[in-house]
């Protein structure tokens, strides 16, 4: 069986129509983009060529959180920023049903790391005597595996339910990507019942995994009461980052997916903080405080300085 689609691309409106604000929105983005591939590349190779980071589940997963952020950038920002040097801004059906697949792939595997580094987290602090046979290699492989799994699972049902809406027109989609509820109004059938379930497909994840990490967050800052004054000052250095991250991520995404399927002018600013600033602030933020990442990464410049 085949789509029954007559459209086959999609005009989008993009972040503006002002020519001006469109050189802009170029600059911006392709610094930004720049930034976070960088970013987060700088990332896995301090982590990869540190064997102590390395062998630390810790920053095993903080490598992958990073590879994953620069895996996530290039699905959205290269077509936003090329669109920006052109007055009609278009994405073909196939594209624009990659781009929703791939969007969504990174970040349902980026909502289960997420949930993974916060049990980690709980491990080392609330039951430390524990926590090297706990968190044994093993573990981690099944724990990435399941991140993979989900992401593509929810990824696929995603696209399932999609790709068989039939479009005959209008094709103008008020975003600057190809996005879940902006293709559900321009269907030509009704898709109330299909909304509700991709909601729940969308919405409850992060929901479900929001609510288990403020839990986990919570027992986590009780159980410190019973440590020295040093180790509460580096638990909370480390839950501090990945609260900050965590609270970028999943409060944008739960106001665009947790809620009644329909779209708003306001959704693509929404977007910008989970497919843009997000991405580019898992660097900054996993580094600003964390002596371990400074070293490993001086120890890496001072061996590419003296090699060059």
């Amino acid at each position: 069986m085949k789509n029954q689609s007559f459209v086959t691309e999609f005009i989008l409106l993009g972040l503006s129509q002002n020519p001006n604000v469109q050189k802009i929105i170029f600059a911006v983005f392709l610094f930004g983009y720049i930034a976070t591939v960088g970013g987060n590349l700088l990332i896995v190779l301090t982590i990869i060529s540190s064997p102590t980071l390395l062998g630390s589940p810790m920053y095993f997963f903080l490598a992958f959180l990073s590879f994953l952020d620069a895996c996530f950038s290039p699905v959205i920002a290269p077509k936003t920023i090329v669109d920006s040097l052109y007055e009609k801004k278009t994405i073909s059906f196939w594209g624009c049903l990659t781009q929703l697949f791939t969007e969504h792939f990174f970040a349902g595997v980026e909502i289960i790391v997420l949930s993974v580094m916060a049990f980690d987290r709980y491990v080392a602090i609330c039951k430390p005597l524990h926590y090297s046979t706990i968190m044994n290699w093993r573990l981690c492989g099944i724990l990435m595996a399941v991140a993979w799994t989900g992401g593509l699972l929810h990824s696929v049902i995603l696209i399932l339910c999609t790709f068989w809406l039939p479009f005959c027109g209008p094709n103008i989609i008020d975003h600057f990507i190809c996005d879940l509820f902006p293709l559900l109004e321009l269907a030509c059938t009704d898709t109330h019942a299909l909304g509700l379930f991709l909601v729940t497909n969308s919405g409850c994840i992060c929901i479900i995994n929001f609510s288990l990490l403020l839990i986990s967050y919570c027992v986590i800052l009780r159980s410190l009461r019973s440590h020295s004054a040093e180790g509460r000052r580096k638990a909370l250095s480390t839950c501090g980052s990945h609260i900050a991250v965590v609270v970028l991520f999943f409060v944008p995404c739960i106001f665009e997916y947790a809620r009644p399927p329909a779209a708003f002018s306001f959704d693509k600013m929404v977007a910008i903080f989970y497919t843009i600033l997000t991405p580019l602030l898992n660097p900054f933020i996993y580094t600003f405080r964390n002596k371990e990442v400074k070293n490993a990464m001086q120890k890496l410049y001072t061996r590419f300085g003296l090699k060059n």
